[in-house]
Parts: C-alpha cells; structure tokens; sequence
C-alpha cells in the first residue's frame, strides 16, 4: 500500500469515527499532495509525500515556537496533538547515538575535515536517512565534529 493510499484509507476512519483533529490534519495533507501532484505532471511518489509531511510537521512546530512566545498555549497544544497525528506517517526518528554515529560514518567515508565540508556532510546524511532526524540537531552535531 502507498502512501497515499494509506492516508486515504486513514482520513475515510477518522471520518467515520468523527475525529475532527485527524480528520483536518488529513484534509490539509491530501490538498497539499494534490496541489503537488499538479505541479508534478501528476504522478508523485511516497518520497514526495514524505517531503510534504515533514513539511507541515516544521510548519507546526514554528507556529508552536509563536504562540508560545505569544502566549497562547492553547493554540500550541492544537499544533502538538496535530503534530502527533503528521508523526505516524514519518519513518521513526534515529535517537542521538544513531545520529552520532551516522554523523562519524559520513565525515570518515567524504573525508571531511573542515567546517566547509558541512555541506556535504548534510547532504550524505540527509540521503541515507531522510525524514528521521530534525535538521537543526543534525547542523548542530555536524558543526561541533568538523570544528
């Protein structure tokens, strides 16, 4: 089953079972993938889904970071249960040692050994593990090794 297939098939339960949260979620995912399938030719893939996902869970996390600073936790807490409903489709994050250790993998097989070579440190990891790690722990650990 695709990707696709699978949040069809999700957002027709939530709607059964009438959970609004999920079911909006859902709503605003599968716009967002025929907005893309339209600019795409029409045909999309599982990794472009994935891209869009991640896309909307950053999303969220911004508007969490300013309804905090604003003062609206309750609008920050309907971003992390829709955060939480986005994350089910991702593939699991790598905990901080996978990361670690993909990080020591990648400098050691480029070579790297300067900041300059950050850029292609990211790039080779973000290929092999694409969608399992936030970015900014991920700049941050790449920056502190080639320092």
């Amino acid at each position: 089953m695709t990707l696709i297939e699978q949040i069809d098939k999700d957002y027709i339960a939530a709607y059964k079972a009438k959970d609004d949260v999920k079911k909006a979620v859902l709503r605003h995912l599968k716009t967002a993938i025929k907005n893309r399938m339209v600019d795409g030719g029409g045909t999309i893939t599982d990794e472009d889904v994935l891209d869009l996902v991640a896309k909307q869970i950053k999303q969220r996390k911004d508007s969490i970071d300013q309804y905090e600073s604003a003062g609206r936790p309750e609008l920050a807490e309907k971003e992390a249960v829709e955060i939480v409903a986005l994350s089910s489709y991702m593939p699991p994050e790598l905990s901080p040692e996978e990361l670690e250790a993909a990080v020591d993998k990648a400098i050691a097989e480029l070579g790297a050994s300067s900041i300059k070579d950050m850029g292609k440190v990211m790039q080779a990891i973000t290929a092999a593990h694409k969608g399992q790690f936030d970015g900014k722990v991920l700049s941050g650990l790449v920056r502190s090794r080639l320092s």
